[in-house]
């Protein structure tokens, strides 16, 4: 086939068919105005291939001087935004193999030799996806060192922690925070993890069979990094799994999905306590927007569409997982769908944890370097909401059964405690000391200490309690972690 027949159509089998593919058809299959983002994870590929193929004799090394040539031009015609990506060609794979063509000539239609583009397709979306993975991960860090930094600032600030959403015991609002940068953490070991699955070389499967060329596949793997952590090439093992796997794009968008819902939790608990009703935080004012209506308002959008776009995510891994439940091996035309949801994921999750680094985080101060903005805490604010609901009742529990008392003959004692206060519209640690020894007479005058809020909060230190002591531990080990 000439230059000029692949640069007019995509139809690279056209020989075999009798009429041209409709205008309806060649639009509802194509797929170059999305996947072209895959460009450079194409030419890389392809580079590696033509490399590849030199060395084993497949191509003379002036053929790939030609390829490597062209692909340097393609790369910079799509870099200043020359390039003509071309609906006929159907998608990034032919257009780059096209405009290599039309450089090179025979040379570029050289290079596709031995391989096929069910095995460059998904070669392409393996590679751009672990570099996009390499780009979360520190995200992901920078938001857990940002939420570090507030916690620091607070560890003695006091929280009503809740169960049911109802006051249950006082926590540190640092303890509190931390436990999403756990959840943050193992997001990060997730992606860690899809990142070593995804890295594996597809590429030599051909269409679905291999192919009759003595391709050195390790070798390519080598030269696109697709090793594992003691340099071992990591070349896809099954040609029929190789073009037809989409496992690593589910699994990462599972763990996005998981991620997406880690935000989500933590942007209902801003909105609920940027409520008038709670008043426990603020944040930056670029974060928030007004009401066309009602002038008092500032409304809590970021954390708002965050909750919202955690369903677009994990709509997206619905829609993966039912796109590959009933296809037979190997590549089917389904796959073309994987990319929009996939390419959406990412974005969606990069954009998200950008903007939830900077709300929480602040930004630097062009002066001083110090960061402004973030999260504001209202610690009075928290700390009276901790003295309702009769949070240190367990508390109370606890000296009794420390005086003796079985655990459940201390929780019926207290519940009885709680009526009392309930009735004289009072905190626990405010009855007096003649009326709580009506109820046990073992309870002393140092029943007030661990009544308290602070005495509370002190008295759980045990490794991953909410005492101070051990919220520092835990925040000089986070500190240690993130480096």
């Amino acid at each position: 086939m000439s230059t000029n027949q692949l640069d007019k159509k995509s139809e690279a089998w056209s020989a075999l068919f009798s009429e041209p593919m409709s205008e309806l058809v060649k639009r509802y299959t194509a797929s170059v105005f999305f996947d072209k983002r895959l460009w450079l994870a194409d030419i890389t590929g392809s580079l590696a291939h033509a490399e590849m193929l030199a060395v084993q004799g497949i191509i003379g090394a002036d053929d790939r001087e030609a390829i490597e040539r062209g692909m340097a031009q393609i790369r910079s015609e799509i870099e200043d935004g020359s390039f003509e990506w071309k609906l006929d060609l159907e998608d990034v794979h032919l257009n780059i193999e096209a405009r290599l063509t039309q450089l090179v000539g025979d040379a570029g239609k050289r290079l596709h030799t031995g391989r096929s583009r069910n095995d460059q397709v998904a070669t392409d979306v393996r590679l751009w996806l672990r570099d996009e993975i390499d780009l979360i991960v520190p995200l992901l860090n920078e938001l857990q060192a940002a939420l570090v930094d507030v916690a620091e600032k607070n560890v003695d600030v006091i929280l009503p922690g809740f169960t049911h959403l109802q006051v249950a015991q006082p926590v540190s609002f640092a303890h509190h925070l931390l436990a999403y940068v756990e959840m943050f953490s193992r997001d990060a070991e997730r992606m860690a993890d899809v990142r070593r699955r995804t890295n594996r070389l597809p590429l030599g499967s051909a269409a679905l069979a291999g192919t009759t060329y003595p391709l050195d596949r390790e070798r390519v793997a080598r030269t696109l990094g697709m090793v594992d952590e003691k340099g071992e090439p990591q070349v896809c093992q099954n040609s029929l799994d190789g073009v037809s796997d989409r496992d690593f794009a589910i699994e990462f968008t599972a763990a996005a999905s998981l991620c997406m819902v880690h935000i989500s939790r933590f942007s209902e608990e801003l909105i609920l306590w940027m409520s008038q009703n709670f008043g426990f935080v603020k944040i930056a004012d670029r974060f928030t927007t007004g009401s066309s209506i009602m002038p008092q308002k500032k409304n809590p959008d970021v954390p708002e569409l965050a909750r919202g776009k955690t369903g677009r995510v994990v709509g997206h891994l619905m829609g993966l997982i039912t796109l590959m439940k009933g296809q037979p091996l190997a590549y089917n035309k389904d796959n073309q769908e994987d990319k929009e949801p996939l390419f959406d994921t990412v974005d969606t999750l990069k954009d998200t944890l950008r903007i939830f680094v900077e709300m929480v985080g602040g930004q630097p101060n062009p002066a001083t370097g110090v960061k402004e903005g973030g999260i504001t805490v209202n610690a009075l604010a928290m700390e009276e909401a901790a003295k309702k609901g009769y949070a240190t009742a367990t508390d109370l529990a606890d000296y009794l059964v420390k005086k003796g008392l079985p655990f459940r003959d201390a929780h019926e004692t207290v519940a009885h405690a709680v009526k009392a206060a309930v009735s004289h519209n009072c905190d626990l640690s405010e009855l007096p000391l003649a009326v709580l020894q009506g109820f046990n007479a073992s309870i002393e005058k140092d029943v007030y200490e661990c009544l308290s809020l602070r005495g509370s909060l002190n008295a759980r230190n045990t490794l991953g309690g909410t005492a101070p002591a051990q919220v520092l531990h835990q925040i000089a080990r986070h500190r240690a972690r993130l480096g």
